[in-house]
């Protein structure tokens, strides 16, 4: 399965290695991002930073076996020909197929995502939302279409900017920090901090998304090492950094959806929103960068199996499938008629509702009441127990209405 830069379609296209870092960075962040820190947070409390600790290690040791894979067996066709080594050729291709698939469903979903964070920062409906997710798709397939020499520049602009949000955020913020809002340091017990490294997890795959770039490198033994190197350690800065900062200065307003626009408007004041959105933008444009091109690096790998398949053929064949499939998904949303996409963004959102409203009165320190019983003096609909790691996860990638004020504590007294 291994083939060398100048079997892959467009002709040779060397990645340098602080593009290809660029682009593993890319694959590793995403909209999540702007939502996990404040999730983690409301689930587990300031103990929430042991769940990032443990899965930046795990993501340390995934980060090692990637990078000893691609240096070992460098492919075009990346986890194809991992699967293949290990299992044959029949399960290299269905899950070379898989993960295309993924990616031709994934795409326009994920720029609905990041649509939503700029609408609800700035304001807007589902038809402005579906419009502002169009233009992310339309601008990431005008990206990849002009090939590595396009989107791995764009890619290394894009990460530059995120890095310099965050630190902005971060550091700026710094002297709202306030070393109370660490304590307690478990308010719900430690259990919890499983919870929260299950909501967490995902935010942590990627590696295997960019795998099929090793042989664009000129010299994948000795640049893929530092790519790697050079990705882990700025997702774990920019991870555990926001984490820290969400902690330090939010306290108990971290239970928000969008915790860096809390962050940017301690450091910059008003305009903190408008910066969230934009980088809500770049998350959404550098991932899906990123998986799109490992992804044409696939389908590319897979046509040589096929003759007559050559060329940049079977590159611009998945991303008019991209193209066709995501704008079809995103007009329909914006229509408002039933259509995968809005399912799973209104299922995401009565999970974080549910959670939330548990979360209220647990940080009360009571029980969420049953639907039978009603409190004294609490009129309306009651709120529903949440339903653990499993509606966490649904939440994590998934956006709602960002609340950008400390959530009100449900009526609890006699009138």
């Amino acid at each position: 399965m291994a083939t060398s830069s100048r079997n892959q379609p467009g002709g040779p296209q060397h990645l340098t290695t602080s593009r290809g870092a660029a682009l593993y960075i890319g694959a590793l962040l995403g909209p999540g991002l702007l939502l996990l820190p404040g999730l983690a947070a409301a689930e587990a409390g300031p103990a929430s930073i042991v769940a990032w600790l443990a899965l930046l290690v795990l993501s340390g040791l995934l980060a090692a076996v990637f990078s000893a894979l691609g240096r070992h067996n460098p492919s075009a066709g990346g986890v194809i020909a991992y699967v293949t080594t290990g299992l044959g050729p029949r399960a290299g291709l269905t899950t070379g197929w898989m993960f295309l698939a993924g990616v031709v469903c994934g795409a326009p979903i994920v720029c609905l995502i990041g649509a939503s964070y700029v609408t609800d920062l700035t304001g807007g409906g589902q038809l402005a939302r579906a419009a502002v997710g169009a233009m992310l798709l339309l601008t990431v397939i005008g990206l990849a279409a002009g090939g590595l020499r396009a989107s791995a520049p764009a890619q290394l602009v894009l990460v530059s900017l995120l890095t310099g949000v965050v630190v902005v955020a971060a550091a700026g913020s710094a002297r709202a920090a306030r070393a109370g809002n660490w304590a307690p340091f478990a308010p719900h017990g430690w259990l919890p901090v499983g919870s929260a490294a299950a909501t967490l997890m995902f935010s942590f795959v990627g590696w295997e998304a960019v795998a099929p770039l090793t042989t664009r490198f000129a010299d994948p033994r000795r640049q893929l090492p530092r790519v790697v190197a050079i990705a882990l350690a700025v997702t774990t800065a920019l991870y555990l950094g926001l984490a820290v900062a969400t902690i330090s200065v939010l306290g108990p307003r971290a239970a928000t959806n969008v915790p860096l626009a809390g962050l940017l408007s301690h450091a910059i004041g008003a305009a903190g929103q408008d910066i969230a959105a934009v980088a809500a933008i770049v998350l959404t444009l550098g991932a899906t960068n990123a998986y799109i091109n490992g992804a044409a690096a696939m389908a590319g790998q897979l046509a040589h199996a096929a003759p007559g398949s050559r060329g940049s053929g079977p590159v611009l064949r998945l991303l008019a499938a991209i193209t066709a499939t995501g704008l079809l998904l995103i007009i329909l949303y914006g229509l408002r008629i039933v259509s995968t996409a809005a399912l799973v963004l209104q299922l995401g959102a009565r999970g974080t509702r549910r959670c939330r409203a548990g979360r209220q009165l647990a940080g009360a320190g009571r029980r969420p009441p049953s639907r039978q019983k009603r409190p004294p003096g609490v009129r309306g609909p009651l709120p529903r127990e949440p339903r653990g790691a499993r509606a966490h996860a649904i939440a994590m990638t998934l956006p709602k209405r960002p609340t950008h004020s400390p959530p009100r504590p449900l009526p609890t007294g006699a009138g």
